[in-house]
């Protein structure tokens, strides 16, 4: 393969900012990284200090009944602040409301109201004009009265000298009981007390008269006085003084099933039950430990997988299911002895396993599980258990390419787990009873059980409704009776022929550089699916000899050839294919030129400055991934080789070599992370799925004209129409 020339001798280096600042994409790198070391970092330091539920410590909550017995291990004393407020309270609550005293304006207003409502009466009673009814109706709208009817006729029937002695005593009443002191709210106690003012010498429906006027006119005259009532109250409770407490040794401070209270919440922090006390020396040692692991973390992953922080998904999907595995545990395992040997931290080997790469996934593991074993304080047993199930379990599933993966990888976690309690437990086995072996052996099958379930619910979940590209999807949408693929065998035969091959090229080149192989070979299936919307303009779907290009310009067919993209774009979204795939179709020409008709172009324009070269341009954009390079290599040499026919292998290893030399030179690869090495072993991987499609012949010597040569002489326009510069694509 022929090389770019050399750069010309650099100047001085510029200056990190200067450098992010002309590549945007560098500078999202930065981001990403710099944020994923923040989350990974914050994460690792939290669980170490950060007291959750765990050896030493119990969590629980005001009203809720406490998960088990609590013995005080130490003697205090201490000022207890919820026994402190008690007191202040209950000082405060025996402080009796305190009132102004009997307000005389309301005594005069309710005895002149008094007055104005019996001149009322005596006019309605003495009215010559009213009916009875009419009478009764009046006295009834008296606001303050609130007459009944029957009340309102006795008042009317009374005699002259009856009701003048009503009206006195009803006077006499009311100003008497508006001199003593009436509360707010109290106005119906003192209206009962009425009855028993009225003088025995009034007959009964005097004394009815009595009562209705004298209860309608009482009103409140003393008032609540809220700032000397609390003023009060808290002289009171300032006189209280702070209350001691003292647990001894051994008191029991909380009861299982008991509800728990602020005092037993105070009462536990006091003996450090509920918090662990720490000092700086704990925080400085634990983000020393963040710190090793941090950069221990960034510097693998930077090592293990070139331009990982060029990508979006992969380092939220590390951050996330770290960051999500760790706090699980720091909740679930210190909760029960057991319960670390049910924790799935499988499931997590698992997924990074697959979803990104073995060897960050072994990394993450060992540092999961040494730091349960710092915030749990559990033994070496515990430990080995958790990494070495969790290691074979992501050895067995792989990039779960199969259902029964699943099946198979939690059955290996299951037996891991089993022989390892066994070598542990084996030298103590006549100290243990029957009941704790079968725990143990049911805590190592659940483990095995529910981290390759949760495993496959967190593959669904991430697929169907985060829209990340799984294995399963992958494997899904490549069944041969997929719609699609069904669409593009019936409609576009050629097509689909060309698309089998260029997949077999595309996955053998992936193998060989170490890259997504099921990605691009799922991705190589879907490249020209646009194809179908218009298969007989393009040549390998054309079985006779006539070319429609030939009836129309050269834009026109351009603008055909070039609408398969975004054709393949649209149809892919509505049959839902996930986004990673149709990345492939959308960068698998990148910008390149449709060359065939763009020279057509030129050659039929009387200015070749008048043609438009962005007419003949795909939209793009280049590939930006490993696999989408890949793609367009193998489709741009498998057109190559397939219209100039090449006799040798060596003559179909130049022409690769030469395909992939002008996709380099065209800057189409600048976005991709591919190296000079990969290009070399993708070219080799080619040729040796093409040998065994083209059947090359042996080049013997003395022939005349080069392969080149023949191949090109031999080209009919069809054949150059199929070129990988200038076919229907």
């Amino acid at each position: 393969m022929s090389l770019p020339p050399p750069d010309p001798i650099p100047g001085p280096r510029p200056s990190f900012l200067q450098r992010v600042s002309h590549d945007p994409a560098r500078w999202r790198a930065r981001l990403r990284q710099a944020f994923f070391f923040l989350i990974i970092g914050l994460v690792i330091f939290v669980v170490q200090v950060v007291d959750f539920p765990g050896v030493g410590a119990i969590q629980v909550e005001v009203g809720q009944p406490s998960p088990k017995t609590v013995i005080s291990p130490i003697s205090t004393n201490y000022t207890s602040e919820v026994l402190t407020q008690e007191a202040r309270e209950n000082a405060r609550q025996s402080v009796p409301p305190i009132y102004d005293l009997p307000d005389t304006h309301v005594a005069r207003r309710q005895v002149a109201r008094a007055h104005d409502v019996i001149t009322f009466i005596n006019l309605v009673r003495d009215d010559p004009y009213a009916t009875r009814e009419q009478k009764i109706a009046s006295l009834q709208a008296i606001p303050d009265l609130h007459l009944t009817k029957e009340q309102a006729a006795t008042i009317l029937d009374l005699s002259n000298e009856a009701w003048q002695q009503v009206t006195t005593e009803a006077l006499r009443i009311l100003e008497t009981l508006m001199r003593q002191e009436i509360r707010e709210g109290e106005e119906q106690k003192v209206r009962r007390t009425v009855p028993s003012m009225i003088p025995l010498q009034l007959d009964e429906q005097q004394a009815e008269a009595v009562e209705s006027l004298v209860s309608g006119l009482i009103a409140a005259n003393t008032f609540f006085n809220e700032e000397a009532t609390e003023k009060a109250r808290q002289d009171a409770a300032e006189k209280v003084q702070p209350v001691q407490r003292t647990i001894e040794a051994g008191e029991v401070i909380l009861r299982e099933g008991e509800i728990v209270t602020d005092l037993d919440i105070e009462a536990l922090k006091q003996i450090g039950m509920l918090h662990r006390t720490r000092t700086w020396r704990d925080y400085v040692a634990a983000l020393l430990l963040t710190l090793i692991f941090d950069g221990l973390f960034g510097v693998f992953v930077h090592k293990q997988r070139r331009g990982f922080w060029d990508e979006n998904l992969p380092p939220l999907l590390l951050a996330g299911i770290f960051t999500l595995f760790l706090l699980a545990a720091k909740l679930i395992i210190p909760m029960h002895p057991m319960f670390g040997y049910t924790f799935p931290l499988a499931s997590m080997t698992m997924l990074i396993g697959s979803l990104i790469d073995l060897p960050i996934a072994v990394l993450a593991t060992a540092i999961h599980t040494i730091l349960i074993g710092q915030f749990t304080g559990s033994g070496l047993e515990l430990m080995v258990y958790l990494f070495a199930g969790a290691l074979v379990g992501a050895l067995a599933l792989g990039k779960a390419e199969r259902l029964n993966s699943f099946v198979r990888a939690g059955l290996w976690v299951i037996v891991t787990n089993l022989f390892l309690m066994l070598a542990f437990r084996l030298p103590l086995i006549q100290a243990l009873d029957n009941q704790t072996l079968i725990e143990m052996a049911f805590s190592g099958a659940i483990n095995g059980i529910f981290g390759s379930s949760f495993t496959l619910v967190i593959f669904y979940l991430l697929g169907q409704v985060f829209g990340v590209t799984t294995s399963l999807q992958l494997l899904e949408i490549s069944r041969p009776n997929h719609p699609l693929l069904r669409q593009l065998l019936l409609k576009a035969p050629g097509t689909y022929h060309h698309t089998l091959i260029v997949s077999n090229m595309a996955e053998e080149a992936a193998v060989a550089i170490g890259a997504d192989s099921l990605l691009t070979r799922v991705g190589s299936y879907y490249h020209d699916i646009g194809k179908i919307v218009r298969p007989f303009f393009f040549i390998e779907n054309n079985t006779d000899d006539e070319n429609p290009h030939d009836r129309i310009d050269p834009y026109t067919s351009a603008r055909i050839i070039i609408s398969h993209v975004p054709d393949g774009v649209e149809l892919a979204e509505k049959y839902h294919i996930p986004p990673a795939v149709i990345d492939f179709i959308k960068e698998h020409h990148g910008t390149t030129r449709v060359e065939y008709f763009y020279h057509k172009a030129v050659q039929m324009a009387h200015d070749p400055h008048e043609v438009d070269e962005r007419a003949f341009r795909y939209p793009g954009p280049k590939p930006r991934t490993r696999e989408t390079a890949i793609l367009m290599l193998a489709d741009s040499c498998e057109a190559t080789v397939r219209a100039l026919r090449p006799r040798s292998q060596e003559e179909m290893l130049d022409v690769i070599r030469s395909v992939i030399n002008r996709r380099l030179m065209s800057g189409q690869l600048d976005n991709s992370p591919l190296t000079l090495r990969e290009l070399t072993l993708i070219a080799q991987a080619f040729v040796r799925v093409l040998q065994g499609i083209h059947h090359p012949r042996i080049k013997y010597p003395g022939e005349e004209k080069s392969n080149h040569e023949n191949a090109a002489a031999s080209a009919s326009p069809q054949a150059a129409l199929r070129g990988s510069e200038g076919r229907n694509q």
